[in-house]
């Protein structure tokens, strides 16, 4: 087990990317040593962990979280820092699988996760490069329904802040031929995913919290009165524990490890744009994804670099050749930055679940856990770590209703789940390309 998690984490130094290469100073801290104990533990640095530490710590908890590698290691200091409001499973999709007040329960929800963020960089003076705004883009006449729809279907939901464009409309945020259309959400936006993590983790030692780096978990014993956290120099006692190791968890507590599926994605971030390159290309300075099964997604950076990223690879293999598959897709959206200089390039692994909803749990009766953001993770985790919080202190409601969703496992079980999601992503895919 030990062995599996110093294989996860590797060095457990930050990936070579833009982000690590631009991250805020942030101290390394020790990893956890002896006996210690605390009212909540945390397992995991990513932004569910974070989220949750640090509303709990608002509340006055004593909170410790225990991190295998540095603060923002995986998915969270890796992704394409793009806030997209919504989970990965379209709300009409929520509302045919699991009934109408689920699907008007998640729509309450879909923009709390922005608003969050926007909250802890202004409360805590987070410097993540946090700007506003995203784009949907649409390739084909299908995609442009799809989105149409979709701005009913939020709107009768009372979720105003979107807008449709036509061909001109987004051609003033983004200028190429590729998109018929699309749609702005004016609460979209983008960060720094690293910076935010650093900041939110600041910000909880700021408020007598302890994180442990470099700490991977051996064993945890979720049986006992106080749960147990053990690792290779260290053990913690707590009342609550809190399990929000995602897509890195690895196979430290079995009952977890086959609900989701490790999926790895690319980016890569080229050279400075600079100034006029840049506001040329994208005027608005939106992110912007499209709405394929497997989608481009991209944005400037704050020096101006464009960073894209897309592709899926099952089951946690990283892609040798990010930069050879993520250019043809840039130059097919902005062809005059062909053969453009790439500076970085780096993957990432987030959990899939098989709904493609996010799930949510107890393990006993005072073990909790959430995951499976598909892909949808940074506004998603943080409003799970917020009502993970608010179960921990009391306040069931919005806990239940996740918690009693039911969860499916992927077809085939351990020996097939890798093979029928490849089929299912390549099914898409090719549907994808031939627009329908």
């Amino acid at each position: 087990m030990s062995a599996m998690n110093k294989s996860y984490a590797g060095t457990g130094e930050h990936t070579g990317s833009l982000y690590a290469a631009t991250a805020n100073p942030s101290p390394e801290r020790p990893a956890l040593v002896g006996h210690q104990e605390a009212d909540v533990c945390v397992i995991g640095a990513g932004f569910t962990g974070l989220s949750t530490a640090l509303h709990l710590a608002e509340k006055g908890y004593s909170v410790a979280i225990i991190e295998g590698a540095r603060v923002g290691w995986g998915a969270s200091g890796r992704n394409g820092g793009q806030i997209v409001n919504g989970l990965n499973a379209s709300l009409k999709k929520i509302g045919g699988q699991f009934g109408e007040d689920t699907a008007r329960f998640v729509a309450s929800l879909v923009t709390e996760g922005g608003d969050i963020i926007r909250e802890r960089a202004a409360t805590y003076a987070i410097d993540c490069d946090l700007k506003k705004g995203n784009i949907l883009a649409a390739i084909t006449p299908a995609d442009m329904r799809e989105l149409e729809a979709r701005q009913k279907l939020w709107e009768r939901y009372g979720i105003t802040c979107q807008d449709i464009l036509d061909r001109d409309g987004i051609r003033q945020h983004i200028k190429t031929d590729r998109y018929i259309g699309g749609q702005v959400d004016h609460k979209g936006g983008h960060i720094h995913p690293l910076n935010l993590a650093l900041g939110e983790a600041a910000a909880i030692e700021r408020l007598g919290g302890t994180i442990y780096e470099m700490s991977p978990v051996t064993s945890v014993d979720t049986t006992a009165a106080r749960p147990v956290v053990q690792t290779a120099t260290g053990q913690m006692t707590c009342k609550t524990l809190v399990i929000c190791g995602n897509a890195y968890l690895g196979g430290v507590v079995p009952t977890l490890t086959w609900r989701v599926m490790p999926v790895t994605t690319q980016i890569m971030a080229t050279r400075p744009l600079g100034e006029e390159l840049a506001n040329r290309l994208l005027p608005t300075d939106h992110c912007v994804e499209d709405i394929r099964y497997i989608p481009d997604y991209y944005r400037l950076s704050a020096d101006k670099r464009l960073l894209i990223g897309g592709g899926s690879v099952y089951g946690g293999t990283s892609d040798l050749n990010i930069q050879n598959k993520l250019s043809r897709n840039l130059y097919k959206i902005f062809p005059e930055l062909k053969d453009i200089q790439i500076d970085y390039s780096w993957s990432g692994n987030f959990a899939l679940s098989f709904t493609r909803v996010p799930q949510m749990g107890r393990i006993n009766d005072n073990t909790y856990f959430a995951h499976g953001y598909s892909g949808h993770g940074v506004t998603g985790t943080h409003t799970f770590g917020r009502i993970l919080s608010e179960a921990i202190d009391g306040d069931l409601k919005r806990f239940d209703v996740f918690a009693g969703l039911p969860w499916y496992p992927f077809p085939g079980g351990r020996t097939f789940r890798v093979p029928y999601s490849v089929i299912g992503s390549w099914w898409y895919g090719l549907r994808d390309k031939l627009g329908v």
